[in-house]
């Protein structure tokens, strides 16, 4: 095999992995807010809705 083949094969090996590398941003900026029922806050400590007081 040529160098320049195997550049050629080398590259479109790699092709796929390195896209889905550049795709791995799941969830670090299409985070949804967090809505909770009225009467209710969202409290971050146990990630839960919890009753208002008072």
């Amino acid at each position: 095999m040529t160098t320049k083949t195997f550049a050629v094969a080398l590259a479109l090996t790699l092709a796929p992995a390195l896209a889905f590398a550049q795709g791995c941003n799941y969830g670090k900026h299409d985070q949804q807010a967090m809505s909770c029922a009225d009467g209710t806050t969202y409290d971050a400590a146990s990630k839960t809705c919890l009753p208002t007081t008072g």
